[in-house]
């Protein structure tokens, strides 16, 4: 199992609008394209001083549903045009975990 870790920044004033569209369109949209090895996404989403920052924890079953999703080249950031419209700055690539135990209690 693989975790794709990617990070923005938005806003106080837009980080609502970005949470909105994240949950209504951007993470609808990726669920929509049926990719094989895709199991879910995760948001997080964290205040500082002048600006708030969000991180998405993608979960593939393998490397090759990573590459389905994103093309040849793994690391590069999903940042749709919408998204970028509201982010002040975000990660230009993604970083990537082999998942090496998960427990639940």
């Amino acid at each position: 199992m693989i975790k794709r870790i990617w990070h923005g920044w938005t806003t106080p004033e837009n980080a609502d609008e970005y949470e909105a569209l994240l949950k209504g369109e951007i993470f609808p949209g990726i669920a929509a394209k049926g990719i094989p090895g895709y199991r879910d996404i995760q948001l997080l989403r964290r205040p500082h001083d002048v600006e708030i920052e969000f991180i998405t924890i993608m979960t593939f079953d393998s490397w090759d549903a990573v590459r389905d999703f994103i093309g040849d080249d793994p690391t590069v950031s999903y940042v749709p045009d919408k998204a970028r419209a509201v982010l002040s700055r975000w990660d230009d690539r993604s970083q990537h975990y082999d998942v090496k135990e998960h427990l639940s209690y």
